[in-house]
């Protein structure tokens, strides 16, 4: 699945358009890698706040371990087409930040009286009482920066992985972990603490716990943060009628993912629907300190516990039918004949292909939208050594077939055409299935 993304790069009031769109897939950033995202909607869009990693390099940053410098913000107003809106904030913008220790780890960010605060930790520099992980502030007036970060980190916290939280009564709050999670008032201008670190009381002793997110629906506040109960994290959560608990501990929201230690999260409403934006190392399988987003839909029972989340490839969003259709990010799979892998396993950026080798293995992809337009081709850019049929249907494997598809044989890729038999309209989940035993390999379908 090759993805371009749509970028802007603010540099001294400068915009300058870098690329295109990317559909809501998972991983839903594919050209850079992102973690630990935390998502805010303002005024009616989503904004997505992650951390940035980048591959470890000689001399920079500690072996085998997290290595990130700086930060991006991206945007959305319908979690399919997103806008990377470039650099927000590097550590060598921080005056109290170690420029050398590459830490700019997970962040967040709130508005408030018309100005949006982004809250991030990082090593402080070496030498004084104040070292270690500490927690600063940067500030802008429009949620995409630019953002000019405070001379001092805030007073009173140390730690990592901040959460700002403002109730309905108006009071802020701010929570962090460092061993434990920890709670505190915020004074109004987001900058001080206006109470004394507590804390959050009843959550599991034994085990990391980290990044918390705290959210309010129905009157309950739900407390939700990483948990090793085992040896990876997996997302727990706690609720209580207090913002500063006590909390009661509920259940599981996301099971750990198999290798990748770490996972990190955030909660939002948004068009009457909830998500769960958390990250995995799908773009660097063997390397589980570069991570990439993924969201995924939420739901609650009647009586506000949360349904468990079941990861997936497929995301959130409807696909519309005149786009590159990124197959591999698939709903559905047959349980033998078909399966996927990385288009370029030297540049995971390049994305994934779906691959057949079995007659009737198939495919689904759902929430394809063909709207009210009258199709008359489908396009598949694939690839068969000894030519291959593919036969696209809609539902299932074994629904209203809409176009037969020749691949003709040959040693390169090649971008083949279709009539398209049937009127098609909606919303349809489309199905892909090969029809005889020669292997296929394909990148993307599309329709005209």
């Amino acid at each position: 699945m090759k993805t371009i993304i749509y970028s802007y790069l603010f540099l001294v009031g400068l915009s300058l358009a870098l690329a295109t769109d990317t559909l809501a897939q998972n991983p839903i950033i594919c050209n850079q890698f992102t973690a630990d995202p935390s998502a805010r909607v303002f005024n009616g869009k989503v904004y997505l706040y992650p951390s940035h990693d980048i591959p470890p390099e000689s001399g920079k940053c500690k072996e085998n371990w997290f290595c990130m410098e700086d930060y991006h913000v991206f945007s959305s107003d319908n979690l399919v087409e997103w806008m990377d809106h470039g650099v927000i904030l590097t550590q060598r913008e921080v005056p109290w930040v170690d420029s050398t220790s590459y830490s700019m780890w997970a962040p967040d960010c709130i508005d408030r009286n018309g100005k949006y605060y982004f809250f991030f930790p990082s090593q402080a520099k070496p030498g004084n009482e104040k070292s270690g992980f500490r927690i600063g502030v940067a500030i802008s007036e429009k949620p995409y920066g630019p953002f000019i970060p405070e001379t001092k980190p805030i007073d009173g916290v140390r730690g990592i992985d901040p959460n700002p939280f403002i109730d309905e009564d108006g009071q802020a709050y701010l929570y962090w972990s460092a061993g434990n999670i920890y709670g505190a008032k915020l004074k109004d201008n987001m900058l001080e603490l206006a109470s004394e670190p507590k804390v959050i009381e009843n959550l599991p002793k034994k085990g990391l716990k980290e990044g918390p997110y705290l959210f309010k629906r129905n009157g309950i506040y739900y407390l939700t943060y990483p948990h090793v109960e085992n040896k990876t994290e997996r997302i727990e959560y706690a609720i209580s009628d207090n913002p500063l608990g006590p909390f009661e501990v509920k259940g599981v929201i996301m099971d750990e993912s198999p290798n990748c230690w770490t996972n990190h999260h955030s909660i939002i409403e948004y068009n009457s629907q909830w998500y769960l934006f958390y990250h995995h190392n799908d773009l660097s399988p063997h390397f589980d300190k570069n991570r990439s987003v993924r969201i995924d839909s939420l739901f609650f029972n009647e009586d506000g516990t949360i349904q468990k989340v079941i990861p997936t490839l497929r995301g959130v969003g409807v696909t519309k039918a005149s786009q590159k259709i990124q197959i591999d990010r698939y709903s559905a799979i047959s349980k033998e004949g078909a399966s996927i892998a990385f288009n370029d396993s030297n540049n995971t950026f390049e994305g994934w292909k779906a691959m057949f080798d079995k007659a009737n293995a198939w495919l689904m992809y759902s929430r394809v939208d063909f709207g009210n337009n009258k199709f008359k081709s489908a396009i598949i850019r694939a690839f068969s050594k000894n030519g291959s049929l593919i036969q696209l249907t809609l539902n299932n494997e074994k629904g209203p077939v809409i176009s037969h598809v020749k691949i003709p044989k040959g040693d390169t890729w090649q971008t083949v055409k279709a009539p398209v038999i049937r009127s098609i309209k909606g919303v349809q989940d489309l199905v892909v299935i090969l029809k005889n035993d020669n292997t296929a390999e394909i990148d993307w379908i599309s329709f005209e």
